[in-house]
């Protein structure tokens, strides 16, 4: 059985973003998302541990740019990557984004 490591409730969601990172910068989707992380679908190139800068596209407002880390890589499919800044506004407006998707369900 495989270890779950998510420590916050996942939404299914497909939004655009625009990412950087070492190798690249591309644009891409967020598949999969909570207040602790995302899973962005991309064939771009990222690295473990690798710092990255997300931008991305919340239906009907301003897009929110957060900082993370790639934690897991999936070759030619995406990463996924953990939240760094926590305590910036954006952040915030993105926490308030997937509690009223949460209270949707």
């Amino acid at each position: 059985m495989k270890y779950d490591r998510r420590k916050a409730p996942r939404i299914a969601v497909k939004l655009p973003i625009h990412w950087e990172g070492v190798f690249e910068s591309s644009k891409a989707d967020i598949t999969s998302l909570s207040r602790t992380g995302c899973f962005v679908l991309t064939g771009g190139r990222v690295s473990a541990r690798e710092l990255i800068r997300l931008e991305i596209q919340l239906p009907s407002e301003e897009p929110v740019r957060v900082w993370a880390e790639v934690v897991e890589e999936a070759y030619e499919i995406g990463f996924a990557a953990r939240f760094t800044s926590p305590d910036d506004e954006d952040y915030d407006r993105l926490v308030r984004f997937i509690t009223r998707e949460l209270a949707k369900k």
